[in-house]
């Protein structure tokens, strides 16, 4: 009986609805229609820093920086034994890119982007979001490799998209970054753009550095579309000091904090150290940016944490943090720097991409990564002294290395992009953990999919998998051959 009625008063309800007319009844007034844009591009940015800082919300961010060996765990000596196989993307669609397209409909569709404009004009509102929403599926790709992407983020029309190749997905960011740069309409400046204050010169040479860049992982794959790619980037003006470096700023406020600075003093962790791979080898050319990347340990040394030894031979206070510049409170993080263009230029410039003087191009990225580093301790004395050094003079011979080698140490707390270099090309030489918990016996080459892909995207998880390779952390993405 109580079922029956049920369905009488919702009978008599839907009757009652289909002959009358109730107009917004339904709507609240106190309640946006539609997400407010300032905010969305907010929250997205926010993301990109936390995606940039190593150590964050998902568990994977640190774990390239391992990787690579910039750093080395202390504690729980796992992550760089590389235990964890599968890694979540599923945040950053759930995230950030679902604000980046929403930001991009509300300014696009007739019906809102008049209202959308009260927050910035809506060519500049869709040209910021899609740099940054094409930077992060390149985030995304160049980790996992072949990702959802021309069916994702379709939200109710579509909950199983395919797979598509990375290569077809590259072609896609070179398109999308060329085209929103030349979106920027001069117009209303967009409220809530906390990373570049709504400066589309700076968005522009952003957005033609992230070509540059992503050109130049072309290398081994497809150099004659790379070189070309690289050479209309290079055209277009990418950055051109540090005054033009992209970072992710963060507070004085526990709500959005440099995230070591959370592991480090506000959880009292203290769970990750710079490795002795690296430490040792900036010693070795007496770098003078060992000390601002490193804290001295409680005997006032800078000694790295021995990598992927098990158990630890030691406790976080027998080695070397991260120095203050890395991890205060406020400390920024770099997502994009004049020393990395300018070492993705000379080896450019090496490979015959692009005229120019390798060894005066590697030569400036290393001066560029000091005066970011160093600021006013910088001397001309002191670099001079340290490119005349056996290992850092510059070689024809043995250019790809020395260039691979140094944009290692200007990439610090940049881990993606470091294994993404060290991928590439190799550089630095590096060994593996003595023992390793995945299984396998070399440094990972991808982070295998997230779990639920096997489940709820059964089908195009299968093809990607039959098409791409095995899903572990050994099969490699398209561009690293």
């Amino acid at each position: 009986m109580k079922g029956y009625k049920y369905l009488l008063f919702t009978g008599l309800l839907t009757t009652t609805l289909a002959c009358n007319d109730f107009g917004d009844i339904n709507v609240n007034p106190n309640s946006a229609l539609y997400p407010n844009t300032a905010s969305l591009i907010t929250g997205a940015e926010r993301t990109v820093g936390t995606i940039n800082s190593q150590v964050g919300p998902g568990g994977f961010n640190i774990a390239p920086a391992l990787y690579v060996q910039q750093f080395s765990d202390v504690t729980y000596i796992e992550d760089s034994r590389y235990k964890t196989i599968n890694f979540s993307y599923n945040g950053l669609y759930s995230g950030p890119l679902v604000n980046l397209q929403a930001i991009i409909d509300q300014n696009t569709n007739e019906s809102t982007r008049g209202l959308a404009a009260s927050y910035g004009s809506n060519g500049n509102q869709i040209a910021i979001a899609r740099i940054l929403k094409a930077y992060v599926f390149q985030y995304i790709t160049d980790r996992w490799g072949d990702v959802p992407y021309s069916q994702a983020l379709k939200a109710d029309q579509n909950f199983s998209p395919a797979f598509d190749k990375q290569q077809d997905i590259y072609n896609d960011l070179f398109k999308e970054w060329k085209e929103a740069a030349k979106q920027f309409d001069g117009g209303k400046a967009v409220s809530g753009d906390i990373m570049l204050a709504s400066n589309a010169t700076r968005w522009k040479k952003f957005a033609a550095s992230l070509r540059l860049i992503a050109a130049l992982r072309l290398s081994k794959v497809d150099p004659a579309k790379g070189k070309t790619e690289f050479a209309a980037a290079l055209a277009d003006g990418v950055l051109a000091s540090n005054a033009d470096n992209v970072q992710y700023k963060y507070l004085a406020d526990a709500n959005n904090e440099n995230p070591l600075y959370t592991n480090y003093v506000r959880s009292n962790r203290k769970d990750f150290a710079l490795s002795n791979t690296f430490v040792n080898y900036l010693k070795q050319v007496n770098d003078p940016r060992l000390p601002v990347f490193a804290a001295k340990n409680l005997k006032g040394e800078y000694v790295g944490a021995p990598y992927g030894v098990f158990p630890a031979p030691g406790k976080a206070q027998d080695y070397s943090l991260a120095g203050a510049a890395i991890s205060a409170q406020t400390a920024p993080v770099n997502i994009m720097t004049y020393a990395q263009v300018l070492f993705a230029q000379a080896e450019a410039a090496k490979l015959g991409w692009i005229t120019g003087d390798a060894k005066a191009l590697y030569e400036s990225a290393i001066k560029a990564s000091m005066q970011q580093w160093l600021g006013t301790s910088y001397t001309d004395a002191a670099f001079a002294a340290y490119i005349a050094q056996p290992d850092v003079a510059y070689s024809d011979a043995k250019a790809i290395e020395l260039i691979g080698n140094q944009r290692w140490i200007a990439l610090f707390f940049q881990g993606t992009e470091s294994w993404n270099e060290w991928r590439r090309t190799g550089y630095p030489s590096l060994k593996p953990a003595p023992t390793t918990l995945n299984g396998g016996t070399a440094i990972p080459r991808r982070l295998a999919y997230p779990t639920t892909e096997t489940t709820l995207n059964a089908k195009n998880y299968a093809e990607v998998v039959t098409r791409q390779g095995k899903d572990d952390q050994y099969t490699r993405v398209w561009w690293d051959k």
